[in-house]
């Protein structure tokens, strides 16, 4: 490929159309991106039904290699070495997305030899035993990448693992692209408004131990405020079944919506809450959305991006994690100052303006894979 169009190949364990999570929704906004900056962006991604043939989203090419097996949550496949090495060997850029620690044996065993960026969601927190195993490996491929991305200055601050790559970080923010989020239709506000009411709490996520649902719950006890969870995963279950336990009455668990269907209740929900209460929550994708419907947002303070995106007294309240009494005194006081929730819903989109947009996002990318390309390239001649 000329330098003129240069290509990325972006490399995760999971992607559209099988998956709609944060990360997915970070690659997908670099892939439209970009694209107008003259990139060319590819995906490769584990599938457990997986296409032989490429498959298009919204104008990048998704390749998908067979899921053999997980392990400690890590997706493993035989397939996509040789896919992955076919496809690093048309690309100019190696866009790698970190903890995926299957990822780092491809990436040593192809010898693609490209360009490499590395974006650092998260620490690796529960999986302590493995991580003690893996931990050589993890240095070895943190050391041999060109790039690694820090998402907030909240999270470079506070990791051990980032401090230790500190020459070879840069900080890029997540951004998010409002125009390419659907309009919800009005007969669809007055379905949603009819099923949960017209004043709620929103959350919205996968549901994972680290999203400290079990806290919200626990909260939820002794208010009737509606609280309405959009999501699935592994522990939907046990979430329903401590609800049942506890005899709440006001939480609606949704399941996965479609996107027209969660950007209704983002545009009715009176507030985002947000329990993660464990660092695997770099960030909170769902929570910027919040902040983009100009939402007031509750969350914990855990060191990472939640607390880079909601500033606690100013676009919403911050409150120690695993802290259930801490959670629903916010929420009360949310409630019942609603003046004041509005005026941190709309510092809270002002912020989103100013810091988080996914063109903000896209150009300190493109710059990075612009300076990589050029190194690249010099170091050729």
């Amino acid at each position: 490929m000329s330098k003129e169009s240069p290509r990325v190949l972006h490399f995760f364990k999971t992607y559209y159309p099988d998956s709609f999570g944060g990360i997915e929704q970070v690659i997908f906004q670099l892939c439209k991106g970009t694209h107008r900056y003259g990139y060319t962006s590819e995906v490769l991604a584990l599938s457990p039904n997986a296409h032989e043939e490429p498959i298009e989203v919204s104008g990048h090419l998704v390749h998908q290699a067979q899921l053999d097996f997980q392990l400690a949550s890590t997706g493993f496949s035989l397939s996509a070495f040789g896919k992955f090495s076919a496809l690093a060997k048309q690309a100019d850029i190696i866009h790698l997305h970190y903890p995926w620690p299957f990822m780092d044996i491809v990436h040593f065993a192809t010898r693609h030899g490209k360009p490499t960026v590395v974006t650092y969601h998260s620490d690796i927190i529960r999986q302590k035993v493995l991580l003690k195993l893996y931990r050589p490996l993890k240095n070895r491929f943190l050391a041999s990448v060109d790039r690694i991305v820090a998402t907030s200055p909240n999270y470079l601050a506070t990791s051990p693992v980032l401090n230790r790559y500190r020459d070879k970080v840069v900080e890029i923010t997540y951004g998010l692209d409002r125009s390419t989020y659907p309009s919800p239709a009005p007969e669809l506000l007055a379905k949603w408004r009819s099923k949960v009411g017209g004043r709620f709490f929103l959350f919205v996520g996968m549901l994972r131990y680290y999203k400290g649902l079990h806290i919200l719950l626990d909260a939820a006890q002794g208010i009737d405020y509606p609280i309405v969870i959009v999501g699935a995963g592994p522990i939907e279950a046990e979430l329903k079944a401590q609800a049942a336990r506890l005899g709440l009455r006001n939480i609606f668990f949704l399941g996965a919506v479609p996107d027209e269907d969660k950007v209704a209740l983002l545009t009715l929900c009176y507030g985002v809450v947000f329990p993660s209460h464990l660092r695997s929550e770099a960030f909170g994708i769902s929570l910027l959305e919040g902040a983009m419907y100009g939402k007031p947002m509750i969350s914990s303070e855990i060191g990472t991006g939640t607390t880079f995106i909601n500033i606690g007294d100013e676009t919403g309240l911050v409150v120690p994690p695993s802290d259930p009494v801490a959670l629903r005194q916010a929420m009360c006081y949310l409630w019942e100052h609603p003046d004041e929730a509005a005026e941190m819903g709309l510092r809270a989109e002002e912020r989103y303006w100013k810091h988080f947009t996914a063109e903000q996002m896209v150009k300190s990318y493109v710059n990075l894979y612009d300076e990589l390309v050029r190194n690249y390239h010099g170091a050729e001649h």
